[in-house]
């Protein structure tokens, strides 16, 4: 139990720290995401939580913190939030470089922060996750569940886009897109996202329980 609180405890505090970092970087106008303009304040956060990779880093520090303070956390909400976790993790970390790394060209502390959000927290997420658990906690009905939350974060996407003309990442852009394309893209993100929860399923049911008594 003390190693696995180790595990969560360097993941929420990467994860924290991580999160912080690219919000000072908006706060100050250093990152303007994908704008080559300073928009105002208040669009730049609303649109910095709006991006499927913070919110996936918020559900990872979040699981991290409640583990750390017990390791053998369950319950069918908590289920829930750490499959959406490590699985949207594991997509942010994918999707970033398979599609969005070769058109970034990033240095200082906006490398930094782009690291930490989607190379050192999705391997720490998935480590801690393979190695410590808690399993078993993923069933049929869990991710059945965990589709919830990405699909409501693709409707919430494209209706700000449609009013805003803002789309955090390429393939959801369906000004230049198109909604046709989009949803494909879309639908291609959500069989990763079961494939992810089926590896986690698997994982889950083969490897021992973890953590070996709760307390």
């Amino acid at each position: 139990m003390r190693a696995a609180r180790v595990w969560h405890a360097v993941t929420f505090v990467v994860a924290a720290a991580a999160l912080v970092l690219q919000t000072v970087l908006v706060v100050t106008g250093s990152a303007v995401l994908d704008e080559t303009a300073v928009p105002p304040l208040g669009t730049r956060l609303l649109r910095l939580v709006g991006y499927f990779t913070i919110q996936s880093n918020v559900l990872v520090a979040v699981v991290s913190w409640l583990l750390l303070r017990d390791p053998g956390r369950d319950g069918r909400g908590f289920r829930v939030l750490r499959l959406d976790a490590v699985a949207a993790i594991t997509v942010t970390g994918l999707v970033h470089l398979v599609l969005l790394r070769p058109l970034l060209d990033l240095e200082g502390a906006d490398a930094v922060a782009d690291a930490l959000l989607h190379v050192v927290v999705p391997l720490l997420a998935v480590v801690t996750f393979v190695v410590h658990g808690p399993r078993p906690r993923v069933d049929l009905r869990t991710a059945a569940l965990a589709l919830v939350w990405p699909l409501l974060w693709l409707a919430y996407t494209l209706a700000m886009g449609a009013a805003t003309g803002f789309y955090p990442y390429p393939f959801v852009d369906a000004a230049a897109l198109g909604y046709p394309q989009v949803l494909l893209n879309g639908l291609g993100v959500a069989v990763l996202l079961v494939t992810l929860f089926a590896l986690a399923g698997l994982v889950d049911r083969r490897l021992a329980p973890r953590p070996a008594e709760s307390g």
